[in-house]
Formats: C-alpha cells, structure tokens, sequence
C-alpha cells in the first residue's frame, strides 16, 4: 500500500475528528476539558496555528478588513442604529436616560454587532483556508497518519473525550455521571458542615455525663475530632474517594462494612414494594382514566387518597396489632429467612407509592387523550384499546416514570419510621440510630451512600425518559 493510499484512507475519519474538535471547541463546557487533557496536543496544533497565520497574514486581513468597514461607514451606521432602538426602549418604558450614558451604551452595542459582522465577513474571505482557525489546522494535522497516531498517544484521554461527546447517548450518561459526583460532594460538604457546627458533643454522648475532660479530650484526638475544620473536612473527601470512611465512634465497627450489610436489606423491600405497587397502581390509574368521572373512578382515587393520607408508622402500628397479635398471622418484626416478616413492610411502604402512581396514572392519560393527534387516532377508526396502548400511554409515561423514581429513591435513602416499627437493621434506621450521638463517620457513609442511590435513580430515569419519548432521543442527538 503506498503512502497516497495510506493517507487517502485517513482523510474521513480525520475529517469527522475535526468535525467533532470544532464543535467541542464552541461548547464552553467541553472546551476547557478538551484543552486540558490533551494539553501535549493542544499545545503543538496551537504553536503550528500561530506560525500558520503569521505567515498568512491573517492579522493583517482582519485589521484591513476593519479599517475598510469603518471607512465605509458602517460602525457610524450600526452606532445611529442602535441610538434609534435605546431611544425607542426607553420611551416605551417611560425611563430617562441622560445623554452620555445614551451615548455609551449606544457605541457599547454598535461596536458588539460591528465585531460579529467583522467576523462573518473574516470567515467568508478566510473560507477554506486551514491557517485560519485553530479548528481547522487540527483537521489538517489529524490527516497525516504519523500526527494522528502520536496524537493518540499523547492525548489519549482527550480522543477518549471525544469519542464520549460523538455518541449522544453516551454523552448524556456521562453528563449525569458527572453530575452524580458533584451531588455526592456537595450533599457531603453540607453534612459535615452542619454536624460540624453542631452543639452535640460525640465524645459526652459515647462516654456519659461521667466523662472527664481528660477522657473527651482523649476520644477527640483519637477519632480526630480536634483538628481544625479544613483538615477534618478533607480527611473525609478523602474517604469518600477512597471509600473507606473509617470506624464509627460507636462500637468501632467499619462505616463501608456496615452500610454493605444493611444495604440489601434495604434494597430488597424497597424493589419488591416499587414492583408490587407500579403492577397494582398503573392498572388502577388506566381504569379510572378510561372512566372518569364514574363511580368506579370516584372510588379508586378515593381509596388512593386514603392510602396517601395514613401515616405509615400509624399503618405499621395497626398492622402489628392486627395481624401480629390479634390474629397470629405474621411475625412481628423482621426477619430475613422468614419471608412471612416481609409481606407487612412491604404493604405498609408500597401504599403512598401505589396511591401516588394511581392519580398520577389517571391524571396524565386524562391529560394526554384530550390532544389533537389522539382524536386524529380516533378519526382514522383505531380502537380505543389501539389508541390507548400505542398512542396515549407512551407519552403518558414520563410523569409516571418519574413519580416512581423519586418514590423508590426516598425509600431507598431509607424508609427510616417503617424499618422503625418493624425492627428492620436498614439504611433508615441506621443513620436514625447515628443521628443523635452524632457519629460523624457514620451518618456520613448513610449520607453518601443516599445520594448515590438517589442519584443513580435520578440518572436510570433520564434514560428511560429517552427510551419512552423519541423527542427526547431526538433532541439528544442534536445537542
């Protein structure tokens, strides 16, 4: 294979690597990404772009091109212009404004549109040739098979950047990844502030009212608790990333450990609840929907209602009462080999989502069959059923959709009062039991641990919404 041939064959993918460059280039959010992590790249395309256009003489274009716009009148036209318009705002809205700040924001303006019609007419002139952009000279670069490969080498994480920001699903996973970090960070930052400025004294609390100042000086410096605030505040950034965020100060036991065990506890009520509520809520929701305004529909949002007005501790309570000591049915508290002690945690947490999801169902369905293109549907002699499941229910479903995710990531941050009432050793209960000491370490990996989960929650719903909706696939791939 000669060398015309190699270089031929990497001329297409060198063009959509500029392609892609140039418009990471005009995102301010990528922007400085792109630069910084393939700032070996960057740096010999930026140096070989400065030779480029002094050579060229594009400075001198742009200063000539300037000087030819003036002469011809059209900074002082811009500037009457926008003269003009100030004055007509200001009339309109009954404001005064005194000559000289008229005439500043007027020549401020005129010299904002005289700069962007300096550069549409740059672009025109300087069309086609490499040197003049910083884009184009990578893209010319990007062709030689030798610059592309030590590109790669150097800049690996920069091509990796750009082959996320090239798929537009992807991208939009990443983003929220990306937001998920500076949500577990900033949830962190706040949490151990405020249990910073805490009055409650951790040491008194562990020790007891006999506590010597000795004793709570020697618990301070042995978990930490007596260095400065910025040095406290990183030791715990660090574990967050290091996950490893130490022992509690209550029976020593490692924090990452402890949230590990309860974790699918926690995780396990909480889906079997979500699943048992969505199968029951969304046939509820279409069948009030379907008949609004019907007694059938009065009576199932009736019901609804009352499962999203009854305390959930008041419900646990009852049904311990109930079917734990009247009736002998269930055990009364929670144990994980017997999974007759799961069927009233799961009832008692599954009623607000299931009440929840049923209005929310028949509220967006009744919102949606009301729309143009479903009395087309109609018109065209679909059945009810066909209009139902294929035209209403899929744009229904994002409302939905969300209900169900925010329900399920508050009751995976811990279904604190339910796990409570039924003895549960949860996520909930554990950062309750944390809370009043105040066991830092602690309450920090339930804190963490709740921002994950919620986040992740928060992110698989995004997904569904592109999965459920095309618009919203199709605006992905245009940003």
């Amino acid at each position: 294979m000669s060398a015309d041939t190699l270089t031929t064959g990497f001329r297409r993918p060198a063009g959509r690597l500029a392609e892609i460059y140039a418009k990471m280039l005009r995102h301010p959010s990528y922007r400085y990404l792109l630069l910084l992590l393939g700032a070996p790249v960057n740096a010999a395309v930026f140096l070989l772009y400065l030779h480029r256009k002094r050579q060229s003489g594009i400075g001198g274009r742009r200063e000539a091109l300037r000087k030819r716009l003036v002469d011809e009148g059209e900074l002082a036209r811009l500037t009457e212009e926008a003269r003009g318009q100030l004055e007509r705002k200001y009339a309109f809205f009954n404001q005064h404004a005194t000559s000289g700040r008229l005439e500043q924001e007027s020549r401020e303006l005129a010299e904002e549109r005289f700069r962007e019609r300096l550069n549409r007419e740059l672009v025109q002139e300087t069309a086609g040739d490499p040197a003049a952009t910083y884009a184009g000279t990578y893209g010319e670069l990007a062709g030689n098979p030798l610059f592309l490969g030590l590109s790669v080498l150097f800049g690996f994480p920069m091509y990796l950047l750009m082959g996320v920001y090239s798929n537009p699903y992807m991208k939009y996973i990443a983003e929220r990844l990306l937001m998920t970090v500076f949500v577990i960070f900033g949830v962190a930052f706040l949490v151990f502030t405020i249990l910073y400025i805490s009055p409650m004294n951790p040491a008194a609390n562990i020790i007891g009212e006999t506590a010597t100042a000795e004793q709570i000086a020697a618990f301070n410096k042995l978990y930490g608790l007596d260095q400065p605030y910025l040095v406290q505040l990183w030791n715990t950034i660090r574990g967050i990333l290091t996950f490893d965020l130490g022992n509690s100060f209550q029976g020593n036991e490692q924090v990452t450990a402890a949230i590990a065990n309860k974790f699918p506890v926690t995780l396990t009520l909480t889906a079997i609840a979500t699943l048992v509520s969505v199968l029951i809520a969304l046939p509820v929701g279409i069948i009030s929907a379907t008949r609004s305004n019907s007694f059938l529909d009065y009576t199932l949002m009736f019901i609804a209602l009352l499962g999203l007005s009854v305390p959930n501790f008041w419900q646990g309570l009852i049904f311990i009462l109930t079917f734990a000591i009247k009736l002998h049915l269930l055990p009364a508290t929670f144990n994980p080999g017997n999974w007759l002690s799961m069927i009233m945690p799961i009832v008692v947490l599954g009623t607000g989502l299931t009440a929840a999801v049923a209005r929310m169902t028949r509220s967006s369905i009744l919102e949606v069959i009301h729309e143009d293109y479903i009395i087309t549907a109609r018109a065209k002699g679909l059945s009810s059923r066909q209009v139902l499941w294929k035209h209403a229910m899929g744009n229904a479903l994002i409302p939905i959709v969300t209900v169900i995710g925010l329900q399920f990531g508050g009751m995976l941050g811990g279904a604190a009062v339910t796990e409570k009432v039924f003895n549960i050793s949860g996520i909930g209960s554990y950062i309750v039991d944390k809370q009043f000491i105040p066991d830092i370490p602690g309450i920090m990996g339930g804190v963490v641990y709740t921002a994950i989960a919620i986040s992740v929650v928060n992110m698989v719903i995004d997904i569904v919404y592109a999965m459920a909706d095309p618009r919203i696939r199709s605006k992905m791939r245009q940003y």
